[in-house]
């Protein structure tokens, strides 16, 4: 398959967006973060525990949605490998997440596959976030709670 170089250029982009993303995500930027997407983006967890939405909608709601990650998990994202697929805007990128939930000191290790959509000026419009939410519950999960009660988790507004 031949690539043309707008096509190049628009893939370059987008996975640029989303390793920003994954960026401005570890290093607390919130409101720089929001900025990545566009005004009616919309974030989807299809394995999200009690307490999280499956879906946040439009950057206000994103805002809030993300406001109290900074406060919950200390953690940088590595080993990003991105998939090329035929539609440049389309990202599928595989990476791992390394840190700690901070209100309780436990690790946090997280594998995590994304497909992401951006628009024509690489926003992203659509963040479908494949993570496992079972090692987010243990991790903020204080030690003196047994393992075998019910337990979710929140990160946001």
């Amino acid at each position: 398959m031949t690539v043309k170089k707008d096509d190049a250029g628009r893939r370059a982009a987008a996975q640029h967006a989303v390793a920003e993303h994954l960026r401005l995500t570890a290093a607390g930027h919130t409101e720089e973060w929001v900025e990545l997407f566009a005004p009616d983006a919309v974030l989807e967890f299809p394995y999200a525990p009690v307490g999280v939405p499956k879906q946040v909608a439009g950057r206000d709601a994103l805002l809030a949605h993300m406001r109290g990650f900074p406060e919950t998990f200390d953690v940088e994202f590595a080993d990003l490998v991105f998939h090329d697929t035929v539609d440049p805007s389309l990202v599928i990128v595989e990476f791992r997440s390394n840190g700690t939930a901070l209100p309780t000191g436990k690790p946090y290790e997280q594998t995590c596959i994304s497909v992401v959509r951006t628009d024509d000026d690489a926003r992203i419009t659509h963040y479908l976030d494949y993570w496992n939410p079972l090692v987010a519950i243990e991790a903020l999960t204080p030690r003196e709670v047994p393992s075998d009660s019910d337990r979710g988790v929140t990160f946001g507004g």
